[in-house]
């Protein structure tokens, strides 16, 4: 059985969604709000259990997208003049997805397993881009979906563990199929040992599933 497991975990998005705060949220129960943008990278290690077992996620708020296994896609639930890169109208490119999936795409490997989150939900008196519209656009991309607030707490936790449950169950399905081919070879099993998941061990990721609030 697998006694630790080891996740790279990337946040992206536009600039100004909340990405920093999002992070010392889940990783230091801390909001910054006078937070500035982020130059370069920063990372965070923290502890997750899932399923009475521990999981050790890297986490980078990066566009540094190799062996990365999950990814917390971030967009506003909320824009304002100064952000809307593209016109509203067009949903998924005011939510500019498009950009960052084709980017995610083409440097990770493609069985990454996304979560599409909707960040400063705590701001609903000015929000202009409906949950529905949000689920919607998840499920048509074949993302997981959440609406989350780096400033009341809410879903933050839950995101994350969200996509490193799913990582978690397509692990422990190939451990047990593993396991099932080597009866006869105990030596072959991990036996409690720490597990680093590479790329190509994902090949059966979910891309369908759509996590609602």
């Amino acid at each position: 059985m697998l006694a630790l497991l080891c996740v790279t975990i990337i946040l992206i998005g536009d600039s100004a969604v909340g990405k920093s705060n999002l992070l010392a949220r889940f990783a230091r129960d801390k909001f910054y709000p006078n937070s500035k943008y982020t130059i370069g990278v920063e990372f965070q290690t923290q502890k997750i259990g899932i399923n009475g077992k521990e999981i050790k996620a890297h986490i980078w708020e990066s566009r540094t997208f190799q062996s990365s296994h999950l990814c917390l896609l971030q967009r506003c639930c909320w824009s304002s003049s100064g952000l809307r890169h593209q016109q509203k109208a067009d949903f998924s490119q005011h939510w500019t997805t498009g950009r960052w999936l084709n980017e995610l795409h083409t440097h990770s490997d493609t069985n990454i397993v996304t979560i599409l989150v909707g960040n400063k939900s705590d701001l609903n008196v000015i929000r202009d881009v409906p949950t529905a519209e949000g689920k919607a656009l998840a499920e048509a991309q074949g993302l997981f979906f959440m609406e989350t607030s780096a400033l009341d707490s809410s879903n933050v936790a839950a995101a994350f563990e969200t996509i490193v449950k799913e990582i978690y169950n397509i692990l422990s399905r190939k451990v047990m199929s593993s396991h099932e081919i080597s009866k006869q070879d105990p030596a072959s099993l991990s036996n409690g040992k720490t597990v680093v998941i590479p790329s190509e061990a994902l090949g059966e990721s979910k891309k369908g599933g759509c996590c609602s609030t």
